[in-house]
């Protein structure tokens, strides 16, 4: 199976939300990648539609965005 994908810049909105994605589907069902340390992920999470951290890709590729802690453009600085 396919994993989900958590896209995150590092800021406390992300990390909570990171704990809980990780309670809810486990560790083993999740790539997480911090787009503030790994910016050349940066492409890979726009063509999958990611507009704002924290976000989560699913295996399907629907883009669930939660909450809010910053848009992509801020994290392109």
């Amino acid at each position: 199976m396919k994993k989900s994908v958590f896209y995150h810049a590092g800021c406390p909105v992300c990390i909570s939300a990171e704990h809980d994605i990780i309670d809810l589907i486990g560790f083993e069902n999740i790539e997480i990648i911090h787009l503030g340390n790994d910016k050349n992920k940066m492409a890979e999470a726009e063509k999958a539609g990611v507009k704002s951290v924290p976000a989560l890709v699913t295996p399907h590729g629907n883009v669930l965005h939660i909450n809010f802690g910053a848009s992509i453009e801020e994290i392109k600085k």
